[in-house]
């Protein structure tokens, strides 16, 4: 299992990032810390072998708390300027993410930083035939069978999520994150902090909107990197 810290001072890059992670096998997380002081309380009492590390940040900035630590876990640094790359591996550290970056590059880079440790092997993503072509949602007191080619999008609505289908709306007690994991995660995409989209119920995508089955859906500036590379395909 690798124990993972994510030390950034925006609350929605540690959405990001958790909800890559949640995707991933053998990857648990040891603690959110929103400034290098917290994360060096919390590495005083635990164990961690991999920390994703943004570099602007209030008290003590990335690469000043990482010169402070005598015998560093591996470091994934995740940041929106580039300018500092080049001293970020001067300081040895295993890959260097730009904000914002999609799934495919932030996978390449975990394998980058675990596979220097002979004991872990690289990580890959769920396959694609271990999902079930049909999953149980529980929704206004009772277990719902859904097909998941009928699922259109998802949308996170407080402690809950909308499950829009072709036919009908279901409203469950479940985090996105833990839907995707549920759901053949290869053939959805999320396009927004709050918007996970069924990529084959996609019409068209124009500015920062998708257009879904009649549904117009948002696209947030943190996951255009998702929807580009989806363009691509």
């Amino acid at each position: 299992m690798i124990k993972y810290l994510i030390i950034d001072d925006e609350h929605m890059a540690h959405e990001i990032i958790k909800g890559y992670c949640d995707m991933l096998p053998n990857m648990s997380l040891v603690k959110h810390c929103y400034d290098a002081l917290e994360a060096l309380d919390c590495m005083r009492e635990n164990t961690v072998d991999l920390i994703f590390l943004d570099l602007n940040m209030p008290k003590l900035k990335g690469f000043d708390f990482l010169k402070t630590l005598t015998n560093p876990p591996k470091v994934i640094v995740t940041t929106a300027y580039k300018e500092y790359a080049l001293e970020g591996y001067e300081l040895e550290i295993a890959d260097y993410l730009l904000k914002p970056f999609g799934f495919e590059r932030f996978l390449k880079a975990v394998n980058k930083a675990t596979q220097v440790k002979a004991s872990v092997p690289p990580i890959t993503p769920p396959a694609e035939n271990t999902q079930p072509e049909h999953i149980f949602l529980y929704s206004d007191k009772k277990h719902v069978q859904v097909k998941v080619a009928d699922v259109l999008y998802i949308e996170a609505a407080g402690n809950y999520a909308k499950v829009v289908l072709r036919d009908n709306t279901l409203l469950v007690r479940e985090k996105i994150s833990d839907l995707l994991v549920r759901l053949a995660s290869s053939d959805f995409i999320q396009v927004h902090k709050s918007f996970v989209v069924a990529k084959t119920h996609i019409l068209s995508v124009e500015g920062n909107r998708i257009q879904v089955a009649g549904h117009s859906v948002p696209i947030g500036k943190l996951y255009r990197t998702n929807v580009l590379e989806l363009l691509k395909e």
